[in-house]
């Protein structure tokens, strides 16, 4: 990771490797700060972008536990104007171009981004893209009902449970665990898991005090070669102040800060066994593939991902590839745009988490080589 840094591909990195449950390497390289030359310290934060998605995900599996939620249950049942949906036409030319959803959106499909919805972020030039943008979906000024009420007036990317995209989901099953629990998301997470697990350094924004802990954030040289050097600071993205202070929206697909600690704290809280944070048969669930046999999951920059599926809130690796490690069927992962990234593989016993602080960071070229590196050292 040290030669990441010195070519200018990461600012730094912190990580974890644990075999079963032990922790076996625990480090941090390379700067939180590249222009303040502030090394990298294990207590320093990150913005978790879709690494937030693992605690809604966890959020919802243990409504599902305390029988408040069927993983089948339609999505109206909880957000009624979610309810008759409607299907963009294939070769659409227009948001106009409908027909009513051949079955209604289910929290099954929500967690496996099987459910229709789109991102408005990956597609420029599509229909669905301009719809979303148009709408201001994601938009952090508003509350998550003023996302569900924008939702309710555009139509799906296609039928329910028929094909994969990456989208908003998890920023609805936000505003379902607030409907269910009664609970602001906020409220809801600090009660059920960050208490409990003592996750202290976790939430939706830095505290003013805390502010001299959050790393920078760098974007790379181009975005077409994450192997090109150079570095470039970006603390402003997604938008001016993020993470910074607090915003209305609680946003469950995207709007999370962590520490290595915290995270480590989660990943272990997955693990079968006594202080786990689920039931054996959830975490099993979770980290079983949904998808039907063939289907893949496909992301915008890397085209159809051969090998993963989907489980209930992370890829599921069934078939690896030679970027991953070779005995890493079975493996649970997934992580964030700006560069974190937790995994869990019941089969090689281990389990680890990574995290730089890159734009366009996920699933780059220093993750495949670092996870080679930790199943080769830790020989499950």
């Amino acid at each position: 990771m040290q030669r990441y840094v010195d070519q200018e591909i990461i600012p730094g990195v912190s990580w974890a490797v644990l075999r079963g449950s032990e922790i076996v390497d625990q480090q941090c390289v390379g700067f939180a700060d590249r222009e303040a030359n502030t090394a990298l310290r294990p207590d320093h934060i990150f913005r978790a972008y879709s690494n937030t998605k693992i605690f809604v995900t966890c959020s919802i599996m243990l409504l599902v536990e305390d029988g408040r939620i069927g993983l089948d249950d339609p999505v109206e049942k909880f957000l009624p104007q979610l309810g008759n949906r409607k299907v963009l036409k294939q070769d659409a030319g227009s948001l106009a171009d409908v027909e009513p959803a051949a079955s209604p959106i289910t929290i099954r499909q929500l967690l496996t981004h099987t459910s229709g919805l789109s991102y408005g972020i990956f597609d420029p030039g599509a229909v669905l893209f301009k719809g979303y943008n148009d709408a201001v979906v994601l938009n952090p000024m508003t509350p998550l009902t003023d996302m569900i009420d924008k939702l309710a007036d555009l139509p799906l990317a296609y039928h329910p449970g028929t094909s994969w995209e990456y989208s908003v989901a998890t920023d609805v099953l936000g505003r379902v665990v607030e409907v269910v629990s009664g609970k602001a998301l906020d409220a809801f997470l600090q009660a059920r898991i960050f208490a409990p697990l003592g996750m202290k350094d976790t939430g939706f924004f830095v505290p003013e005090a805390e502010l001299g802990r959050l790393v920078a954030l760098y974007t790379g040289a181009d975005v077409t070669d994450p192997m090109k050097p150079g570095l470039t600071r970006a603390d402003n993205l997604p938008y001016p102040q993020a993470y910074r202070r607090p915003f209305p929206r609680l946003s469950g697909g995207g709007g999370m800060v962590s520490t290595l600690p915290d995270m480590l704290a989660l990943v272990r809280a997955l693990l079968p066994g006594p202080d786990a944070l689920l039931k054996p048969e959830t975490l099993r669930q979770m980290m079983t593939n949904q998808l039907p046999a063939g289907e893949t999951i496909r992301l915008p920059s890397f085209g159809p991902v051969p090998g993963k599926g989907f489980g209930l809130g992370g890829a599921v690796t069934f078939a690896p590839t030679p970027f991953d490690p070779p005995n890493s069927v079975g493996e649970f992962q997934w992580g964030g745009l700006a560069g974190t990234h937790w995994w869990i593989c019941p089969q090689a016993n281990t389990a680890g988490v990574l995290m730089a602080q890159r734009h366009m960071g996920f699933w780059n070229p220093f993750y495949f080589e670092f996870k080679q590196l930790a199943y080769r050292a830790v020989g499950g």
